[in-house]
């Protein structure tokens, strides 16, 4: 029998590291391998904490496919699999929102023989070990394919139609870190809005999802240039039921400090509606409505009645971001309250907000966003906020339904 022999998986970006980055559940480098022997391979895969997993093959080519809820694999370097014969091909990515997947290609068939997560370390992570022994052919074929499973559902049924809440109860937050890829934002010491909004979409995240009642999607995972319209279209077929736009700001002269929170213009909305019923997607521009073949005039006037009945809506929510962050401390603009002309407030029926979270031009403010206890305290100051909408959001319609 030919040695058993290992190769690291992951190696953390040292960038990434040095920025505090984080995400819901994180692969652990130094503790995930993949190796191989005579006769079987072994995948081990370290997680920061437990997700809902499942794991099965597939054919033509074979392959060992492995679906995490929302697992972050960008601090992670690409494997050297020059040593191995039975895995040919390593890859990761999304495969709907709020799920990621990983995928082995194998050389041949090889079967799932025994599998599990370990749980219950004392910092919190989790291991999953999966081992493939050699099949036949034959019988590689009638094990192949996803078994149906409550807990982790198919691909096409993790983006639902907008549901306010969930059949589950939790509501989907939609967070738009500004910029990316070829558009940084703002930039200062060699820093960019771009990555801190993506760390700090990141530390909401968490802050979201520890309270349980919130689906969180992000509309990037790394530094991808996402266009704003892709953005809307993102947030429309996650069904989105709260819009959450993260910026932090530079100004060329003068000094800008605190938190803002911007809706949209009254004077903005009407151009922009008429701008969505003519470039967008008619099924991404408004939930619940078969606006096919209608003309845009017809559309924009639907959609502007939907706006006027979700307009209360969106300065609640922009007050109630106001309130949570002045709650956990974070400094507030003179002027915390704000209108404006931005592209990605313009779904018509979904309460969205702008957040400039602070001003990179200020060196205070610049140090505040490289700090990880101060962006969770903005955190927080968000999540509560949400959870204070929520709540006052569904009072409210209970007092207009009676």
């Amino acid at each position: 029998m030919r040695a058993v022999f290992a190769i690291l998986l992951m190696i953390w970006a040292p960038a990434v590291l040095a920025q505090g980055f984080s995400g819901l559940a994180r692969v652990d480098g130094a503790r995930s391998g993949l190796s191989e022997s005579a006769d079987a391979v072994e995948l081990r895969l370290t997680l920061s904490q437990p997700v809902a997993w499942r794991v099965h093959m597939l054919d033509q080519p074979p392959r060992l496919v492995v679906d995490f809820r929302e697992v972050d694999f960008a601090p992670m370097g690409t494997p050297d699999l020059s040593l191995l014969e039975k895995v040919v091909a390593l890859r990761t990515g999304r495969m709907g929102p709020g799920w990621t997947r990983l995928v082995a290609e194998l050389a041949g068939p090889y079967g799932l023989a025994t599998s599990q997560m370990v749980t219950g370390a004392e910092d919190g992570s989790a291991r999953v070990e999966l081992r493939l022994e050699e099949l036949s052919a034959e019988d590689f074929a009638r094990a192949a394919g996803a078994r149906p499973s409550p807990l982790f559902p198919e691909p096409a049924l993790t983006a639902r139609p907008a549901a306010r809440p969930s059949e589950d109860g939790r509501l989907t937050v939609v967070l738009d870190p500004g910029h990316g890829g070829v558009d940084p934002g703002a930039l200062r010491d060699g820093v960019s809005e771009a990555d801190l909004m993506l760390i700090f979409a990141r530390d909401v995240k968490e802050s979201l999802l520890r309270s349980g009642n919130y689906d969180v999607i992000l509309t990037r995972n790394d530094d991808s240039f996402v266009s704003l319209e892709t953005r809307l279209t993102i947030a429309r077929r996650a069904g989105a039921d709260v819009f959450l736009s993260l910026h932090a700001d530079a100004i060329e002269e003068g000094i800008a400090q605190g938190a803002q929170v911007y809706t949209l213009s009254n004077e903005a909305s009407t151009e922009a509606l008429a701008k969505l019923a003519h470039r967008h997607d008619r099924e991404d521009i408004l939930a619940g409505a078969d606006l096919h073949g209608t003309d845009d005039q017809v559309a924009q006037a639907l959609m502007e009645i939907a706006r006027r009945e979700t307009e209360p809506r969106i300065e609640a929510l922009a007050d109630a971001v106001v309130a949570g962050l002045r709650y956990e401390g974070v400094k507030l603009h003179k002027k915390p309250r704000a209108h404006g002309d931005f592209s990605v407030l313009k779904l018509p029926d979904i309460p969205a907000v702008l957040i400039e979270i602070a001003f990179l031009s200020s060196p205070s403010e610049l140090k505040k966003l490289q700090n990880a206890e101060w962006r969770q305290l903005a955190a927080a100051g968000i999540a509560r906020s949400v959870a204070a909408w929520v709540a006052e959001d569904e009072r409210l319609k209970a007092l207009i339904r009676q």
